[in-house]
């Protein structure tokens, strides 16, 4: 079964560049029990994903009940100078890339399915994942992905055995066979053969539009108590959708937040900002540096934390950005968030493997102020309207 998934995978070229270029974590809501499936018997088609994706997927949060989990997707730099892969810091995936880890998650449902029903009859794998080729022109950018084969239930299968499309290509085609004997009828005919596929590619477009209509992306299976949300009008199983807002109160397709966000950061911490004016940012010349000193004391884990009760060390960061009217902006922003307790949460360390720890929450921060990205540092052109983003994805913006 395996070998299947990966011809599937390795018919997906993937440019090395571009995976080197990653942008940074982000997180997915999925059925905790496809995740499960996919981290036991799918192990070898998730390791397939993450290496042809050069990204690190794991969990980091569960469900109060267990009916979802947030996975965290994270690219991972290649191996360079001898030493091995390390994880990127800087930037968003792309959304082109969760739809893909999406894709993942609905093969593994329907493989599920198969073994709980046991197959009926033989049937070929169908393409597991719409993957774009990656072009090498410019950083995160990916051609449009391939639309997803539709899933249809026996149900369906029956309903759309014999298409009325179907038949009227049939009259069609016997009209052509009647007309074929002069160079008109000849016409008639490659008109008509036109319009057959014409309207065999309306109808395959019609049910791929229906099965996304509906299925729930969370649970992978039919829509149960639908439910739509009102400012981007995805739609979800009622009870999918509720244990996903007790775990984040954001669309799990296109992460638009419903209410205020509220994180788990530590709330003993500090938030100091000072000035440097003679002090200037590659790529931000005539203007001074900002820096950000955040502090948090040792302290114990809340209820809302991993381990509640288990003790947490102290750390001390520092960040930077430009005393332009662009970063004094963003500065504004990061106040908000860090009052909303989003910009630091507790959990493993990706850069030291240390649990128990306190770290950046998908906020990415400038801590270095030469350096580039590759030591979290300027100059970037691209990072205040990065960080921008990441804000607004969790609800913070300047409205």
């Amino acid at each position: 079964m395996w070998e299947l998934l990966q011809d599937c995978w390795k018919s997906i070229p993937v440019s090395s560049d571009e995976m080197s270029g990653g942008q940074g974590g982000d997180e997915v809501l999925v059925s905790q029990a496809v995740w499960d499936y996919l981290a036991a018997a799918g192990q070898p088609w998730l390791i397939d994903f993450q290496d042809k994706q050069g990204l690190s997927a794991g969990i980091i949060r569960r469900g109060e009940r267990g009916g979802c989990c947030a996975v965290r997707l994270r690219p991972v730099e290649g191996s360079r100078s001898g030493g091995g892969p390390r994880m990127m810091d800087e930037g968003p995936i792309s959304n082109e890339t969760r739809k893909a880890f999406i894709d993942l998650c609905r093969c593994a449902r329907k493989e599920m399915s198969k073994q709980e029903t046991g197959p009926k009859r033989k049937r070929s794998l169908l393409p597991c994942v719409g993957v774009g080729v990656l072009e090498g022109g410019g950083e995160g950018s990916l051609l449009p992905p391939q639309p997803p084969q539709p899933r249809r239930s026996q149900r369906q299968q029956q309903r759309y055995k014999k298409p009325a499309e179907d038949e009227a290509c049939m009259v069609l085609s016997n009209s052509m066979n009647s007309m074929s004997h002069n160079a008109s009828g000849q016409r008639k005919q490659d008109n008509m053969e036109v319009s057959c596929s014409m309207m065999a590619s309306s109808h395959n477009h019609s049910h791929s539009e229906a099965d996304d209509y509906t299925s729930c992306s969370i649970c992978m299976g039919d829509m149960v108590e639908r439910t739509t949300l009102e400012r981007c009008g995805h739609a979800f199983c009622r009870l999918c959708l509720d244990q996903a807002f007790k775990v984040k109160r954001a669309c799990p397709v296109c992460r638009q937040v419903y209410g205020q966000l509220i994180g788990n950061q530590p709330a003993t911490g500090s938030m100091m900002v000072d000035r440097e004016p003679d002090l200037e940012l590659p790529g931000h010349e005539g203007y001074g540096c900002i820096c950000i000193i955040y502090s948090f004391p040792p302290g114990l884990q809340a209820p809302e934390h991993p381990n509640p009760g288990v003790r947490h060390p102290g750390t001390y960061r520092v960040a930077y950005l430009p005393d332009s009217p662009e970063g004094n902006r963003v500065l504004g922003l990061l106040r908000r968030a860090f009052e909303q307790r989003l910009i630091f949460t507790i959990g493993t360390s990706m850069t030291t493997g240390m649990h128990n720890v306190i770290t950046w929450n998908d906020i990415h921060h400038k801590t270095s102020i030469w350096g580039g990205t590759y030591c979290f540092g300027y100059p970037d052109p691209t990072y205040l309207v990065r960080v921008t983003e990441e804000l607004r994805e969790k609800g913070i913006t300047a409205d």
